[in-house]
């Protein structure tokens, strides 16, 4: 790495990757999320719950600087996250592909390779590249899916497909919105199992995840958001608290016997 390169991400080397601090946003004069506070440090896992509508796409979208607060601030290794421009540090996976990349006839390994163009010399891909990628499909388990077309996955498959291309590119922090929405359960399962060898490799994982078991099984962290946040700590504590009462106005796990909402 160059010394200039070394310089501009210096910021965030002993910082956290995520620092939210008072974040309020809202669609006219609707809050959305209310001075939220979040911060996420390297080798997190960290899951998001809470009810329908309670704001958790939409802190991630601003986490990600993909809206501008109200108030408050939202930042990106240790920069702005409206102005954070080395966004192949981040890899973000969103509920669902856009309708331009369901109807484009591109292959699972095209898909991944993706990840390299932010590392590519002169728009050049090189050997070197695509042996990335090629891991990085074998890290997520769907080598085998490499000359598939993207359209042709399953739900769960593409999910894996864009883990990949976030591995290719180098990400440091995965982001990942309902990732097991339309999922099967034997899938779910083997989906968190990657998601745990990857944080164990190092990654840092922030999710919004509505499958409340899985994230009080799985994940360090337990983040319960209903407009403002109403609980931040260990899942054995979000599991103990009455954090679920006060966010869902109803005890879920009590109800739906602690595996799903």
């Amino acid at each position: 790495m160059s010394e200039a390169s070394s310089a501009a991400r210096a910021p965030s080397d002993d910082g956290p990757l995520v620092d939210v601090r008072g974040l309020t946003f809202g669609y006219a004069a609707t809050p959305v999320v209310e001075d939220v506070d979040l911060r996420v440090g390297r080798g997190e896992y960290v899951g998001i719950v809470g009810p329908n509508g309670s704001g958790k796409s939409t802190l991630l979208r601003l986490v990600l600087g993909l809206h501008e607060p109200d108030s408050g601030s939202a930042e990106l290794l240790g920069h702005p996250a409206r102005a954070f421009a080395e966004r192949e540090r981040i890899g973000y996976v969103a509920q669902d592909v856009t309708q331009n990349e369901k109807r484009m006839p591109i292959t699972v390994s095209e898909v991944v390779l993706m990840g390299r163009f932010p590392h590519a010399g002169f728009g050049r891909v090189t050997a070197a590249d695509r042996d990335r990628a090629r891991d990085a499909l074998e890290t997520v388990g769907i080598g085998h899916l490499a000359d598939r077309k993207i359209t042709s996955l399953s739900g769960g498959q593409r999910q894996r497909a864009y883990i990949a291309r976030a591995l290719a590119g180098e990400a440091e922090l995965l982001v990942l919105d309902e990732p097991t929405v339309g999922v099967d359960a034997e899938s779910v399962d083997a989906f968190f199992d990657l998601l745990d060898g990857l944080v164990d490799d190092g990654l840092t994982v922030l999710l919004v995840e509505h499958d409340i078991g899985a994230v009080i099984e799985h994940t360090s962290r337990v983040v319960c958001l209903n407009r403002e946040v109403y609980f931040d700590g260990e899942p054995t504590a979000f599991a103990e608290s009455d954090a679920l009462d006060r966010a869902y106005g109803t005890n879920v796990l009590r109800e739906k016997g602690g595996i799903r909402t």
